[in-house]
C-alpha cells in the first residue's frame, strides 16, 4: 500500500538521467566509425571467434548510433527547424535505414553510406546552433 502512495504519479524520459540540453551529432558519428571499421576488419580476419565477438560488436555499436540520431530528431530538432529544413525528417530516416543496413552487413560500404547521413545531419545540427 505505501508503494503505491509513494509511486510517481508521472513518468518521464530522455537520453540521459537528467534532461540536460546537450546535443551533439558527433555521438552518432563515433558509434557509426565503429561499425564502419569493425566491417574492415571482419573483412580482413575469417577467424570464427573474432568474427562472432565483431559481429555483437557491429551491432551494438549500430544500436547506439541509432540511438544517438533518434534522440536527436526526436529531442533536439524542433517544429522550426523542420520549416527551415523540410529534408531533415527524410535525412534521419534513411540514416537510422542506412544504420539498420550495416547492423546487418560485413561490408563497410553500408557503414559508409550511414556516416554520410550522419555528415549531413550534422552539417544541419551546426546550422540550426548558429541561429
Amino acid at each position: 500500500m505505501l508503494s503505491r502512495l509513494f509511486a510517481p504519479k508521472v513518468k518521464v524520459s530522455a537520453h540521459c538521467d537528467l534532461p540536460c540540453g546537450v546535443y551533439d551529432p558527433a555521438q552518432a558519428r563515433i558509434e557509426a566509425e565503429s561499425v564502419k571499421a569493425t566491417q574492415e576488419k571482419m573483412q580482413a580476419n575469417e577467424d570464427p571467434h573474432f568474427q562472432a565477438r565483431a559481429t555483437v560488436i557491429k551491432e551494438q555499436r549500430a544500436e547506439l548510433a541509432k540511438h544517438h540520431v533518434s534522440v536527436l530528431w526526436s529531442d533536439y530538432f524542433k517544429p522550426p527547424h523542420f520549416e527551415k529544413y523540410p529534408e531533415l525528417h527524410q535525412l534521419v530516416n534513411d540514416a537510422l535505414k542506412a544504420l539498420s543496413a550495416a547492423k546487418a552487413s560485413t561490408d563497410p560500404a553500408t557503414g559508409q553510406k550511414a556516416l554520410d547521413y550522419i555528415a549531413q545531419i550534422d552539417k544541419i545540427f551546426w546550422e540550426t546552433k548558429k541561429a
